[in-house]
């Protein structure tokens, strides 16, 4: 072992788990520390209040005069957290959070000062936004951007800082983060909602999407992460050969989760209470050193803020535990990547799930109404949903070991697509009386019982019904959940339109009855959107096939994927849903691209840093070593000692020629590199690294990971797969 790895596995073994707050009820710290409703009614007075709430469910603006009194509230009771300055806190289109402090501290004269902080401040500010994102929408060397409040999702103490949840826009409007396009999403949702809701009830007045993400990530002791420049620069490992035992033994799933791994857990559980994300759910996945934490679901606005958070606060926490937190979706081969489940649907505001079945026909049938019209906007738009989850990282991961495949397919089990087979066969028009018995009772009544044993997850399914809402599963570790969450309520909503315009048509002209033109309407919409259910194995050769004549899209890279993005259907349906305009969506798509190059690119300098300046160097030092001990034996043994040492002169035969081959690689690379980046257009410059770059990665890592099986296992400088995974 060499000396590197010895002091950085010695160092993890000092390690010990940090004390942990002992004997405190959730329930007692929950929300502590947020600015939350009732938080709220204490601290301001009524009509302040109800400005609030009013502009929580319907969007009503402020008054300056009430923003003056709501900042002061929130200032006072900020500073009774411990906290001295703060933050419009937001997402840029970098995926991950961003945040500028200012104090509230505030200078009168030279000898007094006072705790400032107003409505204006509050309601917007003015941040440098120069080096932000922005896919063309401004000149570089304008900075203005602004950032203004969301009271939708409540603001928080984080450490001594008021944060307070923002969108991010540029100077002429455009936005420029992730949380503007999601909340006219989940408007357009709301809206288009709530209109066909109250078909079946008319006290709905308000439906809200709601969204449960599962967070999986790697564990890594610090130390040892820290001795691998692969992981510091690119969250993951570029070269290292697979253990002798990795995950085949099924032995860490739901297993005993470490004394250290738990204590990392529990401080971080208590934080996450205290900020108000609902945490539920810890447990060990299927790879080593794998884990997973899961809240209970949440308004999708307010869950993303807080994944994002999570992510955030995860860091800071594993930091203190002397971990290193992986969020990469594929940090390393051979084993379960990483993945962030989206566990999506809809809720009243009478508290009715919408895609829950329910305890009568009329129930049901709203039931079927919103889990068809879901089925037929993924079909008609599964391109985009593809889109919505591509990135550098995420490829990786897509299609290999427990993540569905690029097609994008939708489950719902075998009893489900029976009720759908039967639905089909409605007539068209006027049902007779019989056939409205039969479809209540044998086919809508019995949906209840159906689902309780149809709730099974097809792990290889990118969409799956799991009894009581849809689970997006292609969605990656490292993404932030606004991207897919925009998607799927954007094009749920415009289905939901579509369906009430027809519905309407059915009931104003052919004079049909209210549940006999859904169940028409229903009809041809199964009928339409069959070909994006599949049941089976979504890895096997025969689905890809079979989903080609489906006509399915299979896009396997970011590049190809993100196409769908900037299509003229994709841009007049946000366009018309008032989701983004062109200049938006085309940005992020420049965004995107920007992003897959310049990570691959990283990741190209990376790997050819350490295989020419890390292993080619320890391959030749071992290689001497052999010439050395080759030379003694024929020293010895004269002539005769080829035939006591043709082992010897094998290996070195065998490591000059992995050596030969990682240098030349390596030089093809950086030249394919050079060509891409004279490539002016941001398609262009994506797909020359993913088709001419990338294919070298496999091919250097290849040989590298055959001279870590020859080379002695002292001087190798990389910490190994079995010392990563397996140390404690």
């Amino acid at each position: 072992m060499s000396t590197i790895r010895f002091k950085a596995i010695e160092k993890s073994f000092e390690r010990k788990p940090l004390p942990i707050e002992a004997g405190v009820k959730r329930s007692e710290i929950y929300g502590a520390n947020v600015f939350n409703e009732q938080v709220m009614r204490q601290v301001m007075s009524k009509e302040a209040f109800n400005s609030v709430i009013s502009a929580i469910e319907g969007g009503v603006k402020i008054d300056r005069k009430l923003a003056d009194e709501i900042a002061a509230a929130m200032k006072n009771w900020a500073m009774t957290k411990g906290a001295t300055h703060y933050t419009h806190w937001f997402q840029p289109l970098t995926g991950a959070t961003a945040e500028k402090h200012d104090s509230f501290f505030e200078p009168i004269n030279n000898s007094q000062a006072v705790e400032k902080f107003g409505g204006s401040q509050l309601v917007q500010q003015e941040p440098d936004a120069s080096s932000f994102p922005h896919g063309g929408i401004r000149n570089t060397f304008e900075a203005r951007g602004y950032t203004a409040w969301d009271p939708t999702s409540p603001a928080f103490v984080y450490g001594t800082t008021l944060c307070i949840p923002t969108v991010f826009v540029s100077y002429t409007g455009e936005a420029l983060d992730n949380k503007a396009p999601l909340l006219r999403a989940l408007q357009a949702i709301d809206n288009a909602a709530t209109e066909v809701a109250r078909y079946f009830d008319k006290s709905v007045t308000k439906v809200n999407a709601t969204l449960g993400w599962e967070q999986e990530y790697f564990l890594i002791d610090k130390a040892l992460a820290f001795s691998r420049p692969d992981i510091v620069l690119a969250g993951r490992t570029l070269l290292g050969h697979s253990p002798a035992k990795g995950q085949q033994l099924d032995d860490h799933y739901f297993g005993s989760i470490p004394d250290r791994v738990l204590s990392f857990m529990r401080d971080l559980e208590n934080d996450c209470v205290k900020l108000g994300i609902p945490v539920k759910t810890r447990h060990n996945e299927v790879a080593p050193n794998q884990f997973e934490l899961a809240p209970l679901f949440e308004e999708a606005n307010l869950a993303v803020d807080h994944n994002s958070l999570l992510m955030d606060l995860m860091d800071k926490t594993a930091d203190k535990h002397n971990f290193k937190v992986l969020f990469h979706e594929k940090p390393f081969v051979g084993v379960n990547g990483s993945g962030k489940h989206n566990n999506w649907s809809l809720a009243t505001n009478n508290g009715t799930n919408l895609l829950s079945p329910g305890t009568t026909p009329t129930k049901n049938l709203q039931f079927l109404t919103f889990f068809i019209n879901t089925i037929k906007a993924v079909h008609d738009n599964e391109e985009l949903i593809r889109a919505s989850v591509a990135s550098a990282t995420n490829d990786h991961r897509l299609g290999s070991n427990e993540a569905p495949p690029a097609i994008v397919s939708v489950f719902i089990g075998s009893q489900l697509t029976k009720v759908l087979d039967e639905l089909e066969d409605v007539s068209k028009g006027k049902l007779s009386p019989q056939e409205k018995t039969d479809l209540k009772l044998n086919v809508v009544g019995k949906i209840p019982e159906i689902l309780l044993d149809n709730t099974d997850r097809n792990r290889t399914s990118c969409f799956a019904f799991t009894g009581n809402k849809f689970e997006l599963r292609a969605v990656g570790s490292k993404s932030n959940c606004a991207r897919p969450m925009t998607v799927l309520n954007t094009i749920v909503a415009k289905q939901l339109m579509e369906f009430k315009k027809e519905v309407d048509t059915l009931i104003e002209k052919k004079k049909l009855k209210k549940d006999e033109a859904i169940f028409n309407v229903l009809r041809e919409y199964i009928k339409a959107s069959k070909k994006i259910r599949f049941e089976g194995d979504g890895y096997s050769e025969a689905w890809v096939k079979e989903a080609q004549k489906r006509g399915l899209s299979n896009s396997k890279s970011t590049p190809e994927a993100l196409k769908a993005a900037i299509s003229k259907k994709a841009i007049d349906l946000y366009e018309e849903m008032k989701v983004m305009n062109s200049v938006e969506i085309k940005a992020r798509h420049e965004i995107e691209l920007e992003e897959y190059a310049h990570k691959v690119q990283i990741e190209g300098r990376v790997l050819g840093d350490i295989a020419r300046n890390h292993v080619i160097p320890t391959a030749i030092r071992y290689q001497n070593t052999l010439i050395e001990n080759v030379k003694g034996l024929k020293e010895v043994f004269g002539n005769d000692f080829k035939k006591l040492a043709p082992e010897q002169l094998d290996l070195i035969e065998e490591i000059s020629n992995h050596i030969s081959e990682i240098n030349s690689k390596v030089n093809f690379m950086i030249e394919e590199r050079k060509n891409a980046n004279k490539l002016e257009k941001a398609q262009l410059k994506a797909e020359a690294y993913c088709e001419k770059v990338l294919p070298y990665f496999e091919q250097i890592r290849y040989h590298c990971d055959k001279l870590e099986l020859l080379v002695d296992d002292t001087l190798w400088p990389l910490t190994k797969y079995r010392e990563l995974l397996f140390t404690k």
